[in-house]
């Protein structure tokens, strides 16, 4: 649908170019989830930003517009959504907050690759979309890379800028006309991106295939489902979020995913950390033995403001995540049906 795309060397580089991009001033807050790879995270607090952590949806990975009204303040400079686990997350309300406010919306689309909402892909829809196009994702440039794409032209010349170590493209100027590292993808992995974008619809239609047979098959599973998507959108299924109701049954969701694991069914049992939980962000540890970006004498916000995040613990502690994935036919989604059935069989009170 049109657009400007600049191949960089990984997600956590996409993300730090686009903050880049967009020239925050120093000090500010910019709003983050909650659940999410600490890459997308730790960027923000690296331009002296304050990051601001939005706790998920009731039941969801995402961050939510209510959660992330909740932390908005005057001192907000940006918002970053993760579509989290290929799911998108409900971007029109959260556009309607940030309007208004003049608050640009960061998409966070790692693990999103092909996923819609409402019709759009997932990346289009704010005000600059992010990507990780490293070798597990369903559109890879080889080992490493990344993608920060944006629909305004220039906007597109001051990511290409930042990301370059402020060289002077579209300009007139004849030197580095800002500060910026050398954060560019390369040829190589730019020739191999360029293949696999092509057949990144089929892989994610294969993975949708898979995972709506694993949606059927569980539906007559009593302790088993698949987590909560908002309405009118298609996930890409970087893996499948799967609620175990442990009321149903002897063991806690761990135990019961570790066994479903044990029948051979690819999955973790739990998807990575609630961000405010790590040591770097409980510990402030940016830049040496300061706590800046928190503690830098510009800064007006709550230096202590502390983030429970209940829905994120909440929900990573009801799901598991099976690696569902584009070699998966009829037959495996079957497979991991039927290790769920026979592990919930065992375990059922």
């Amino acid at each position: 649908g049109g657009g400007y795309a600049d191949l960089v060397n990984s997600g956590t580089s996409a993300l730090y170019t686009a903050l880049g991009a967009l020239e925050l001033e120093v000090a500010g807050e910019v709003v983050v989830p909650s659940i999410s790879d600490h890459g997308g995270i730790m960027p923000a607090a690296l331009h002296c930003q304050v990051p601001m952590l939005a706790d998920t949806q009731p039941g969801s990975f995402n961050i939510g517009p209510d959660q992330i009204e909740a932390v908005l303040t005057p001192h907000t400079s940006a918002i970053v959504v993760a579509h989290i686990s290929g799911e998108p997350a409900d971007m029109d309300p959260i556009l309607e907050l940030a309007r208004p406010r003049g608050i640009p919306v960061i998409e966070d689309c790692a693990q999103a690759h092909g996923a819609t909402y409402k019709g759009r892909l997932v990346g289009t829809i704010g005000t600059i979309g992010i990507f990780s196009t490293m070798s597990g994702k369903h559109h890879a440039t080889a080992a490493q890379g990344g993608v920060v794409f944006a629909q305004d032209e220039d906007l597109f010349w001051r990511i290409k800028r930042f990301s370059d170590r402020g060289k002077p493209f579209n300009t007139d100027a004849a030197t580095n006309v800002r500060a910026g590292l050398n954060l560019n993808g390369n040829d190589l992995s730019a020739a191999v991106g360029r293949t696999q974008l092509r057949k990144l619809p089929a892989i994610t239609k294969r993975r949708q295939q898979a995972a709506e047979g694993v949606r059927e098959g569980v539906a007559d599973l009593k302790s088993v489902s698949v987590g909560w998507q908002v309405p009118d959108t298609e996930s890409a299924y970087w893996f499948m979020r799967i609620h175990v109701d442990e009321s149903k049954v002897t063991v806690d969701k761990d135990t019961f995913a570790r066994a479903v694991s044990a029948e051979g069914i690819p999955l973790s049992p739990t998807y990575g950390r609630v961000i405010s939980d790590a040591t770097w962000f409980r510990d402030r540890k940016i830049f040496g033995t300061s706590t800046f970006p928190w503690d830098l004498e510009d800064y007006k916000g709550d230096r202590n403001a502390t983030f429970p995040c209940p829905n994120a613990k909440e929900a990573r502690e009801t799901h598991f995540a099976l690696r569902v994935h584009e070699s998966w036919g009829d037959q495996e989604a079957r497979d991991a049906v039927a290790a769920m059935a026979k592990v919930e069989n065992a375990y059922l009170k």
